[in-house]
This record gives structure tokens, sequence and C-alpha cells, in this order.
């Protein structure tokens, strides 16, 4: 690609993407400013950026994570039309106030040494996505208040021993995530530790690799059990680097206290005996008829799932998927859980709408012996299932030639107010997630005695 780049091959493009070793910024970059949209510079040993960067005048995004930037460049202010920056994995110690550019919607500054951000950040009033998990913060500028359209905050892995009592109160954060402080080990502290089955390594045969994701690998697996028979199961290996939703090991002991649940991917042991001292959990293995309810968020929707253009649930697959994934977060916050990811792309689901809430990368364990703290990043919480409600219902559809059309009506709108109170921007004035599993069960019910008698 630097070559076609150096020859003039690449005249009109709007992404460009580089990783070659590059210790130096291409000039030749400058020659695709009236098309360039996306500069993704990840993966080389840059530890500048010119200073006339704004020429790429259309620059929209841009990556230049796993380099070698001690400092974010001041120029990144400059470019009037840049709306997301991902400086992941560098060894920033330093935010320049100028580099806040006004039109930042989604900031990545994971797996750095940053301990202070400038007050300018309060300017970035378009803030949607803040991410900030394994550095050195122990305090967040009051002016980051004023970006009240933030909705996505990952501060986990860094040094923080309390929360600013605002960052509690933001109108739109639905996903928050904050293991691995000295705040969250005094929470766990102060928790008894849930026990666990301990399954040697050694009775476990690998299978092939499911997936793998930021925290580690999954593969299919046979248990062999104590009566000699073999049990098909799920294995997931964890890495041991910090990733964008925090540690490996908050994500494990997160998913310890939550146990099974019949609408969790659940834990039914932890390995001992690994050759490697390599953590991983056991998993029953989930069937094949079960998929994931959306894809993640792209560069364009930032906060918003991808759902597939044909997707559509009728009313009696919503019911069940809503009230299933609010059973879930019901069960993660009565065992002192946070969740932190309550996404639909983080959601397996069937044709009969039953939902398993999966990846607890981004769990946090909550203070429950405060109960004023604990009830409002529960109620965070909640805006992000009312967001995931608001999403539902937006694939649901029935005929006004049913002859249920008025009972799906009637409960959709029920649904709808629903969704309003759990996204409301008064943080204390939306329910807690076991009032929202008591309506949807009223709903439920009285759903299917209307229609039995119709």
């Amino acid at each position: 690609m630097l070559a076609q780049l150096r020859a003039g091959l690449l005249t009109g493009i709007k992404r460009l993407d580089l990783s070659c070793g590059l210790t130096e910024f291409p000039p030749e970059i400058f020659d695709l400013a009236d098309s360039l949209e996306i500069l993704n510079l990840s993966g080389n040993q840059l530890s500048s950026l010119p200073d006339d960067l704004s020429r790429l005048y259309k620059l929209r995004i841009i990556f230049c994570s796993d380099n070698l930037f001690t400092e974010l460049p001041a120029v990144l202010g400059q470019c009037k039309n840049l709306t997301m920056v991902g400086f992941k994995a560098n060894q920033i110690s330093r935010v320049a106030a100028e580099a806040m550019a006004p039109t930042l919607r989604w900031l990545i500054l994971t797996d750095n040494r940053i301990q202070s951000l400038p007050n300018s950040i309060g300017q970035c009033k378009q803030m949607q996505k803040l991410m900030l998990a394994g550095n050195e913060l122990s305090d967040l500028p009051a002016e980051l208040a004023k970006c009240t359209n933030l909705e996505l905050l990952r501060l986990s892995a860094n040094q923080f021993s309390a929360l600013p009592a605002w960052l509690l109160t933001l109108p739109r954060l639905a996903w928050l995530a904050i293991a691995g402080n000295p705040l969250t080990d005094s929470f766990e502290a102060a928790r008894k530790a849930p026990s666990i089955a301990e399954i040697n390594w050694h009775n476990i045969e690998l299978g092939v690799k499911l997936g793998e994701g930021a925290s580690g690998i999954i593969s299919n697996a046979k248990l062999q059990q104590a009566d000699a028979l073999t049990k098909d199961v799920a294995v997931k290996l964890f890495k041991s680097d910090v990733t964008s939703d925090g540690l490996p090991r908050c994500e494990m002991a997160a998913s310890i206290a939550v146990g099974l649940h019949p609408h969790i991917v659940g834990v039914m042991g932890k390995i001992s005996h690994h050759p490697n001292s390599e953590q991983g959990l056991v998993m029953p293995l989930i069937a094949s008829s079960y998929t994931n309810l959306a894809q993640p968020p792209n560069l364009e929707s930032c906060t918003r799932d991808i759902y597939a253009q044909a997707t559509n649930f009728s009313l009696q697959e919503l019911n069940s998927l809503a009230l299933g994934i609010a059973r879930a977060a019901e069960h993660l916050h009565a065992c002192g859980v946070l969740h932190g990811d309550l996404y639909a792309h983080n959601i397996l689901h069937n044709s009969k709408g039953h939902g398993l809430l999966g990846d607890f990368g981004a769990a946090s364990i909550l203070p429950m012996q405060d109960q004023d703290t604990s009830h409002a990043m529960q109620r965070i919480e909640v805006r992000a299932f009312g967001i995931l409600l608001s999403e539902l219902l937006s694939h649901c559809s029935e005929s006004n030639d049913d002859a249920n059309y008025p009972i799906f009506q009637a409960t959709k709108s029920s649904l709808n107010e629903l969704q309003k109170r759990c996204t409301q921007a008064e943080v204390s004035a939306r329910p807690l997630i076991a009032e929202v599993v008591q309506f949807l069960n009223f709903l439920n019910l009285h759903m299917e005695l209307a229609s039995s008698s119709s």
C-alpha cells in the first residue's frame, strides 16, 4: 500500500490503512486531501504527527494505536471534521489541551500512562464514547460533566478511589465500566467471594476455536466427568493484557459471582492445574440454534448496534426477549454485579425468543454497602436496557388485519412508555430493574389472557 501511495495510485480513496513499520508520517498522504476521510496508521513506530495535519480537511477518523506516542498530538484539535480518534496502546502520559477537537464523538486512549485529562475535554459536547481503561487516572475534570451526550465510559484498570458525584447523574450514560480500581477492589473486599467448582485441566479435551475476543479465546471442549462420561462444554482461556473494557481478572470475578441463570451464559467452574498457569473458565456449550441478536456498533453508529436489515420480531418474541434479559439483569444486580455492556451484540437468541446475556468483559462489582451509589449505577444500566427495548420495538410489526391487532397496539404502547421511563434524563427517576421485570411480567400475563379470550 505504501508503494502504491508513493506512486500516486491511490487518488480518490476515502480510507487509507498503513501498517508497515513507519517511523515518520508519509508526506504523500497529503496528496489524498480531497478525498481522505479515514486514516489508520496503527501498528507502526510513529511518535508524532505533522503540524499541518489539518490540510487533510475531510479527515473524520484517525487511528494511531500501537505506536510510540508519548503525548496526544495537539494538532488533532485543528482538524475541523474529526469525530473519532484512537490512540490505544501507546506510551501517552500527557493529553494536550489543544488536542480536544470539539467535534469528537469517540475518543479511545485505552492502555496508556495518562494521569489526568485536560479541562478542555468539556468542549467536546458531542462526545458519546470515551475509552480510558488501562491508564493511571485517579480523577476526572469537572468540565467533563458538560458532555451530556456521553453514553459509554470505560474507566477500568485505573487508580480511582472514588467516583465524581456528577458522573452518576449524566443524563445519557448507559454503559459504564469501573472494575480494577482501588474503589472496586474495596467493593470486592466488602463482599463474600462465591464458591465455584475447580475443574482440572487434565480432564478437558480442547476442541476447535469458537471465537476470540479482546479478553480471551473460546473453544468447544469435552469434559471428563466423575462417572467416566464426557460432557460437551465451552472453555474460555484468558489473555493477561488490558482490554478496551478492562482486566480479564475482573471479568473472571464477575462471571463467577453471577453463576448460572436461565438467561445468562453462565459459568460451571474455573480451570485449575493448567500447565502454563493460564486462567480460564468452563461454561455450558450453547446450542447452535442461538445466534447474536445484533452486531456491534460501527464507525458511523458509534454507540448503536447494527441489526440485520430483515430483522423483525413478533410481539411474543419481543416480550420473551425483553423479559428474559430483564430477568438476567435483575439477577446480576442482586448478585452485586453491573454488566456494563448490556447490548444486543452481547445477547444470543433463538427462534422462540429465548435470550442469553453474555460477555462480562466490562462488568464491575457494585457497592452493595452504599445503596445510593449502587442504585445510581443500576439505573445507568436500566437506561442501557431501555435502549435495547427501543431497538427491539423498532423491529416489531404486525399486520393491522390480524385479529389480535388491538392487543398488539395496546401492548406496544405500554412497552413504549416503559422504554421512556427507563431512558429518561433524570437518573434517579428511572425504575430499578426489579420493577421493570415486575411490569413486563404483568404485561406478558395480560397479553396472554387477552389473546386467549379474543
